[in-house]
């Protein structure tokens, strides 16, 4: 039977509610407390150093809130984020997004449980983490209205968050789909179908049944015949275009 305890920051920029969460999560025998952080820089270095599996995040925290922290996540491994928060409005949303829990303050000890059984089982699926985690970092607040949009790649057993301006393009070879940025090849963790209808719009364009192009890094629209062109993005990759997708390319590039 595994008896490895789950290691666990708390974010919070008051320190009362620190300390109630803390005593909560000390009641809870799966649950290994390894730092607090009191805003929101604060915590992005110790998730950084620390590497906890389990953070528990309050929203509103001055100078970078809890949104800001997620969009601010990269590096595997990322975390399961627990929302901590007086209000609902935006923990709701974040929940929907891909938090993995919501807890109202003040918290009480059964939801707190909960929210821990449930951080256990995701545990289990790295994957999930990361989609999750881009998830919450695409819900729009006031000081971020436009959506954040968060690409998840995989690069050995590492989930990688990207923002979607760094993809170049996504290409598929039979069943794997590559995301390709201006430095690297990461394996992308959904079909290119699933991408496209995630993505899809004036910045991510399917040029090609196996690639889909982010239009901001076509760098050449080249004539190859009546019927075929190709792109070359910023990074010099050449792709293959049909004439009727290179038209709608043409058009936007034009735009």
């Amino acid at each position: 039977m595994d008896h490895r305890r789950i290691t666990t920051l708390i974010v919070d920029d008051e320190p009362i509610a620190r300390r109630v969460l803390r005593e909560g999560l000390e009641l809870i025998p799966e649950i290994e407390i390894t730092g607090e952080a009191a805003n929101g820089s604060d915590a992005l270095r110790q998730i950084a150093t620390l590497k906890p599996e389990l953070v528990f995040l309050d929203l509103q925290m001055p100078v970078m809130s809890g949104f800001e922290v997620v969009r601010s996540l990269r590096e595997p491994p990322l975390p399961v984020i627990v929302i901590v928060t007086a209000f609902d409005q935006y923990a709701v949303q974040a929940f929907e997004a891909g938090a993995i829990d919501y807890l109202l303050k003040p918290v009480t000890e059964a939801r707190l449980q909960k929210a821990v059984e449930r951080a256990a089982v995701l545990l289990k699926r790295p994957v999930e983490i990361a989609n999750r985690v881009a998830g919450i970092a695409s819900v729009a607040t006031p000081e971020h209205p436009a959506t954040v949009r968060k690409v998840v790649g995989r690069s050995g057993s590492d989930y990688i968050l990207l923002d979607a301006d760094e993809v170049l393009a996504f290409q598929a070879e039979r069943e794997l789909v590559w995301i390709i940025t201006a430095r690297n090849r990461l394996y992308a963790t959904q079909s290119l179908k699933a991408i496209e209808d995630r993505l899809g719009g004036p910045q991510f364009q399917r040029v090609h049944r196996n690639a889909i192009v982010n239009v901001n890094h076509v760098r050449k629209l080249t004539a190859l015949s009546s019927q075929r062109w190709y792109i070359t993005l910023s990074n010099g990759l050449q792709l293959v275009v049909s004439k009727r997708q290179a038209h709608k390319i043409r058009q936007i590039l034009q735009g």
